[in-house]
């Protein structure tokens, strides 16, 4: 999402945070002690204040468990960034007390920075359910140099020591299977956290939740709770996963030609909905994109996606079928440039083409930033003729988040002592505190932390430590890895929003003369041909600067660069309004 100027809400109630946002800044680096006597201690390296970036660090005496570790999708004050990561320099520096990372599902923003980070962090066991560990072990599979990975399965019900503490496993409902709750019982009290979850009592190719169960956990005490945030600023209930397969089952009855669904690879659940719904229409179904084959592949292999004998087809096989026998489900619904959904509409795919008559189903919500994209790929859409169902038209897609009314159900059903809102905005942070606040947690127990602060609470209090931890973004761009820092990014910002302006010099190391006239290359900025003034003032200050600075044998290059970057970027701003990156090069003859 954009970014922000950082807020706080003064009349919240609830303890403040410290001056970051989202570690965006670099943290100073300082020698942090370990947590005081029966204190434990919660860090958050990602997640908090943003979506994405998943990393909760939980400490006591001299062990540390980790609670997912995931990647975060780029701003748009990142040009150029695939990804970023959480800063684990913390967990680096103490990895000899990490007794193991425990996953609660296989989204990568829970998972996605394994790959990376583990080796940093001493390659400690993981421990994550089936689904969770099939799809860490494929993605795996592209870093053949990676460690290999001690990874354990777990599943419902099951139980873990590690080190002081207890890790139980309990079953909640998202868009994927396989997402677990934890219980976490530690020397001071039960610690829950509820991971990515919604309140579905019609789940489809899922159990809902057991609130029986949920209820037995808050009944034995929870001394702290984080909790899902990303919901909390919508009222009302998530819609269940039994209405969105009603309804895409009126769109299939209704429709004569092709169904092309795009939807998240990640989405599970509504990809075996898709196919169910297919096989009782009679459809073949094609899968398109890679992500969507692997995922189904692995989904297929563990049994969390069911298909008849012959249901799924290859893209080179459509043709053998009318347009009423074929299902399309692909990647692309938020425009991914090399999604396959933008090569079928831009006509770029190797097998698949639009036809009139076809029916485009977005079964996704946009992600925020994405608007225009998402937009100018339906209006290309319409224009090849073909129809089109999005999620503001009809129930077609719900979010994994429970809204508000889950989070007061989960609330309810855990009573704790201490609140802790994590995985989301900062603004949706401040609102699930509220809710909280509202159900009876009193305002001194509930704690709105940010990326690097420490949170340390005992028995009869908790508090922010003074003390944080670096957790600015690490950025990933191709195939470095924490290399692009704020400089560059800084830079990049610049040449995106204003352009470049070089400036190429000779001068005669002798006299201090300038040979020629400089040449000047504008990309971005200016069109040469129509800005002739402009260039030669430009030309006629590097000069002056030049012949000024650098006779009788005192040619300095460093200084000349300095000085001609300066006054020709005060000279172009006076004179545009804009702020081009301005790059002298000096060439001594």
């Amino acid at each position: 999402m954009p970014p922000r100027k950082h807020r706080r809400f003064q009349r919240s109630g609830f303890k403040q945070t410290g001056p970051f946002r989202n570690g965006k800044e670099m943290q100073p680096q300082q020698k942090i002690n370990p947590p005081p006597e029966n204190t434990l201690r919660v860090v958050g390296l990602g997640g908090l204040g943003e979506i994405g970036r998943n990393c909760t660090v939980l400490e006591f005496a001299d062990d540390i468990i980790v609670i997912d570790i995931g990647l975060g999708f780029p701003e748009e004050d990142m040009p150029g960034i695939d990804f970023t990561l959480p800063n684990v320099q913390y967990l680096s520096e103490n990895k000899k007390k990490i007794r193991g990372v425990v996953f609660t599902h296989g989204h990568y923003d829970h998972i996605g920075g394994i790959p990376y980070l583990i080796d940093k962090i001493g390659n400690p066991p993981l421990f994550a359910s089936p689904l969770t560990a099939g799809i860490i072990r494929k993605r795996q599979e592209d870093f053949p140099k990676g460690p290999r990975l001690n990874l354990h399965i777990v599943k419902e019900n099951d139980q873990i020591r590690l080190g002081k503490f207890m890790v139980s496993f309990f079953h909640v409902n998202h868009n994927i299977p396989d997402d677990f709750g934890l219980k976490i019982d530690t020397p001071i009290g039960t610690v829950v956290t509820t991971s990515d979850f919604k309140i579905d009592e019609t789940p489809v190719n899922d159990k809902p939740a057991d609130l029986v169960k949920l209820k037995r956990i808050g009944d034995q005490g929870v001394l702290l709770l984080l909790g899902d945030s990303t919901g909390a600023e919508s009222e009302g209930h998530s819609i269940s996963e039994k209405t969105i397969q009603e309804n895409l089952e009126q769109i299939f009855k209704q429709v004569k030609g092709r169904v092309i669904a795009a939807t998240f690879s990640s989405l599970i659940n509504r990809i075996q909905q898709l196919i169910t719904i297919s096989e009782k229409y009679g459809r073949k179904v094609v899968l398109g994109g890679y992500s969507m084959r692997t995922n189904v592949e692995i989904s297929k292999n563990l049994g969390y996606i069911k298909t008849k004998k012959g249901t799924l087809i290859s893209e080179k096989e459509i043709e053998k079928y009318s347009d009423d026998k074929i299902t399309i489900i692909c990647t692309g619904a938020q425009g991914e440039h090399n999604a396959a959904l933008m090569r079928i509409v831009n006509k770029t795919h190797r097998y698949i083409r639009l036809n009139p008559g076809d029916t485009m189903i977005f079964s996704s919500s946009v992600i925020p930033g994405n608007e225009r994209t998402v937009q100018e790929l339906k209006d290309n859409i319409y224009r090849q003729g073909a129809e089109v169902f999005h999620y503001r038209m009809m129930d077609i897609h719900a979010g994994g988040h429970g809204e508000r009314d889950d989070l007061r159900t989960m609330l309810r059903l855990m009573r704790p002592r201490y609140f802790m809102p994590v995985h989301g905005q900062y603004s949706m942070l401040v609102m699930h505190a509220r809710l909280a606040k509202e159900l009876g947690v009193s305002d001194k127990n509930i704690v709105i932390a940010e990326n690097g602060q420490l949170v340390n609470l005992t028995k009869d209090k908790v508090w922010l430590s003074k003390e944080t931890v670096p957790a600015n973004y690490i950025m990933v761009d191709g195939l470095g890895i924490g290399d692009v820092g704020e400089v560059v990014l800084r830079d990049r910002q610049m040449m995106s929003k204003d352009g470049m302006f070089v400036i190429i010099t000779l001068v005669d190391s002798k006299s201090g003369m300038v040979r020629g006239s400089p040449d000047i290359i504008s990309r971005g900025f200016v069109y040469l041909k129509e800005s002739k003034d402009l260039l030669s003032q430009a030309r006629r200050i590097v000069k002056d600067i030049v012949e000024t600075n650098s006779g009788g044998g005192k040619f300095n290059p460093i200084f000349l660069r300095d000085a001609i970057k300066d006054a020709v970027g005060r000279y172009l701003f006076e004179k545009t309004e804009r702020r081009p990156m301005v790059l002298p090069v000096i060439l001594e003859v």
